[in-house]
């Protein structure tokens, strides 16, 4: 469940109009990185790793589309960070490449 989430991410950044070219060479990167990490986190906190790639899809889905609203990327991207609260010390990467998503994904929704 969690690749095929990921692989929606990966082709809704693919297709999105409303991606500068840089800005989608680094969220797929970051996708792939995202990818092998929450595989690694799947094995011990599959609702943790779950909740991180569902609110990832959903942050992705309202920062690229063509008529945003503000309101809700700040709630998408407020609970993609929430989603990675505690594993700071466990899952520094993780941590690491979801807030790198969520600045991209933010900066594009301003």
């Amino acid at each position: 469940m969690i690749d095929s989430t990921i692989s929606k991410i990966e082709e809704k950044i693919k297709g999105a109009e409303t991606i500068n070219e840089e800005n989608r060479k680094e969220l797929l990167r970051l996708l792939y990185d995202l990818k092998a990490e929450v595989s690694i986190l799947n094995e011990s906190r599959k609702d943790d790793a779950q909740s991180i790639a569902h609110f990832t899809e959903i942050s992705a889905h309202e920062a690229t589309k063509k008529e945003k609203n503000p309101n809700l990327i700040k709630a998408s991207l407020d609970g993609l960070v929430s989603s990675i609260e505690g594993l700071e010390v466990s899952h520094p990467e993780l941590t690491e490449t979801v807030n790198a998503i969520a600045r991209i994904l933010s900066n594009m929704g301003i």
